[in-house]
This record gives C-alpha cells, structure tokens and sequence, in this order.
C-alpha cells in the first residue's frame, strides 16, 4: 500500500494452521529461551507430540550444535506443511495480536518490515535499530535455517515510542469488529494468545497514519523503531536479503519477499509490557573467582540499595557498584566479564531461574536490576545499542510464541 511508503512497516501475507483443532499444539516459546533448560524443550516435544507445531520448524538454541542434522529436516517440513495444506494463508494485511500472561494482556501488531531500512551496524542512524549489540558469529547458525528455507517464523518484538497510545490501541477498540483467526492456551506456562485479522482498508490507513506523525515527531537521526527481542533473529534476516538480493536486478528487489521480515510491533507504554534484567551465569568458578574477575568495580557490600547480588551456594549477596565502568549496572558487569578468557557464561532470565541453576550446577550466579524502559529510546538514539543482554522483555514465558508463518521465497 503506498500509504506506508517511507514508513519501514508495511502489510503482509501471514500463515497460520488451517484446522483450529491444530492451535493448541503450533504455538512455541522463542528458539532463544531455557538455553540452560533443556527439560523445558523436551516437555514441549511431548506436549507437540505428533500433531503439526511450529516446534518442528525452529531449533531452539540449545540445539544448535546439531544444526547440520536438523536444517534440512525443518526445511522439508516447511515445504510438506505448505504443500498438504497444513498451513493457510489466513491473513492479508497485518494481526491485532492479544497476549495475556502473568504480566497482564500485552497488545501487538503483525506486520512485515523493510530490511532496508535496517541496520545492525555499529553507529547506524537507521530507521530501525537495534538495542543491544549484535554478536556476528552468532548469524550463521541461523542463517543455515534461513537459506533454502520456504517460510519464516518470528519471536522479534519491535517497539514503537507511541505515549499518546496512537497506533495499535485504536484497532483493539475495535477488535469486535475483526474476524478472529486464533484463540488458544499456550504450552509451557504461556498464557493465552488470541488475534484478529486487521484487512480493513480504513484501520490500515490509520495505522499508516498514526505511524507517519511518530515520524515526523522524530528528533534527527532518531530511531522510528526499537528492536527489543529477537535482535540477533533480524539480523539474520538482514544478512540473508544482503546474500539474496546480489542476484536480483533492481526491479526485482522492489518486492522479493526476502526483503521483508515479519516482527509483532509493541507500544513501549503497553501497561503490561515490563523489562526485566537477563542475569549472568558463570559456571565453573568460585564465588572468589567471581568477585576478582568484578573487582575493577570495586564492588561494596549494600543491602538496602544494591546494584547487583551475587548468587553461589553460600548465599545472596548484595553489593553496589563503588567504581561503575558504565551508566547501567549490567555495563560495568558485561565489560570485565567480557576480560575472562574462558569463561563458561550464559544468560538466564528470572530469578529462581538462575537459583535453581546454581543449585545443581557448580555456578555463580549474577541477579542485576531492571532498566526504566522510558529511557530506551533516548539512550540508544544517543550512546548507540545497549550492552549486551541489557533487558529482557518479560519473564521466558512471556516471550512472543511463533504463530504466523510467512512466505519469503517467489512462487
């Protein structure tokens, strides 16, 4: 639709299962969860059983070392899902997605973005940026599932500064007017998920509209569009429209489906939408160990105001930072974990998650603080991406489910 030319979001053409019966068993927490939990990912291969799941189109990170086995797998599934009509194109402009958990109903909208406006490089003054620092030598192992792939699925979260509630909150008024197209519980603890197909030419134009006046409130070189979850997944879909798009005349690459890549966009005032810290944790090392490779921030035991605590099965201690290295407590802690060579690292969302981790594993855990999400958009506009696993957008079971399929090859 021309109205969203300039505007780096745009309608699309989604997939869903075509038997309702179908719903319960698709929808799949983010590849990039419970990497430290494999338990989790086999309980859902046992919820998934034999029935159709988006499960058997993904490879959750802790599998990624079995990336060779597994692509050409997912890839035939893609094709059989489509070709026996397991999957239907069910909607043709965006999705008014409703997505309850313990965190309360956290509004979104499905909609295709334009990989040219978007860059992951250091220094980018994009349209849409990333908030955290991309990790290059992590794209090619998702590139392998990317390249010859016939669909993608997507756990991105894309963030729209919208305080005036102008642009998603509108269509959920009107969401009785909309044609439901899924409504199901989700597995592992989700919550329930329900969306509406938005095709009306008039909510599109608003859409369109509202996103234009964000645009045009922009300071210079401000950012239209955060991404904050699934960064190194958006990435991947840039590097492989940079790959595709070497083979395409300039007409061709105007339209190729690989130029796009579909996200669910949030407004970052949506009332039930929380950062949450991605802790730390060391495994391998001592408490002792832990507190050296910190000393540079000359850490001082504080209870009452700490800015981080340190886990181990000696107990919970709480320090604050005397000497920071950076203006968030996770800065200072990323940049001398960053100095150990070796080091067995991971990044673990929840509290009792890092708990029970180092209850059964010789690890220490690092519990940091939450960051003001009202301070995202001016920081990255200025300092650039965060550092790395800054926040989280919600608990791991608050993670965008894989739902929509799209196309991203030429019929």
């Amino acid at each position: 639709m021309k109205e969203f030319e300039g505007l780096s979001i745009a309608p699309g053409t989604f997939y869903l299962p075509a038997r309702e019966e179908d719903q319960a068993a698709w929808p799949i927490v983010a590849c990039d969860q419970y990497t430290a939990q494999r338990e989790k990912w086999e309980e859902a291969d046992h919820l998934a059983g034999d029935r159709p799941s988006a499960l058997r189109l993904i490879i959750p990170e802790c599998y990624l070392d079995e990336s060779d086995e597994r692509v050409p797998v997912i890839q035939r599934t893609m094709r059989d899902y489509l070709e026996r009509g397991v999957l239907r194109p069910a909607v043709h402009g965006m999705v008014l997605v409703e997505r309850e958990t313990q965190s309360g109903k956290r509004l979104g909208l499905v909609v295709m973005v334009d990989l040219e406006d978007y860059s992951y490089a250091p220094g980018s003054c994009s349209s849409i940026r990333p908030t955290e620092g991309t990790i290059v030598s992590r794209i090619p192992p998702r590139q392998k599932v990317r390249r010859g792939a016939a669909l993608e699925l997507s756990h991105v979260l894309l963030l729209c500064d919208d305080a005036e509630r102008t642009v998603i909150e509108p269509i959920y008024a009107k969401r009785d007017q909309l044609r439901c197209v899924y409504d199901t519980e989700l597995m592992l603890s989700g919550g329930h998920l329900r969306g509406w197909a938005v095709e009306d030419e008039e909510m599109l134009h608003g859409v369109a509209g509202a996103v234009r006046k964000l645009k045009e409130k922009l300071p210079k070189d401000g950012i239209l569009f955060a991404v904050g979850d699934g960064n190194h997944s958006l990435a991947t879909a840039k590097a492989h429209w940079e790959e595709v798009k070497q083979s395409l005349s300039k007409t061709e690459r105007a339209d190729h489906p690989a130029r796009y890549a579909m996200v669910e966009l949030n407004n970052i005032y949506d009332s039930a939408l929380f950062f949450e810290p991605i802790h730390r944790v060391l495994f391998g090392v001592t408490e002792e160990e832990a507190l050296s490779a910190l000393a540079d921030a000359r850490l001082i035991p504080d209870e009452a105001q700490p800015d981080l605590i340190l886990v181990s099965k000696a107990g919970e201690k709480p320090f604050r930072i005397g000497q920071p290295l950076h203006t968030l407590p996770v800065g200072t802690v990323q940049k001398l974990l960053d100095k150990w060579d070796g080091l067995d690292l991971d990044y673990v969302h929840g509290d009792d998650a890092v708990r029970e981790i180092v209850k059964k594993e010789s690890a220490v855990g690092i519990l940091l603080p939450p960051m003001r999400k009202e301070d995202l958009f001016p920081a990255v506009t200025k300092n650039g991406p965060l550092p790395r696993k800054t926040f989280s957008m919600g608990e791991a079971n608050e993670k965008r489910y894989y739902m929509e399929a799209r196309k991203i090859v030429k019929d």
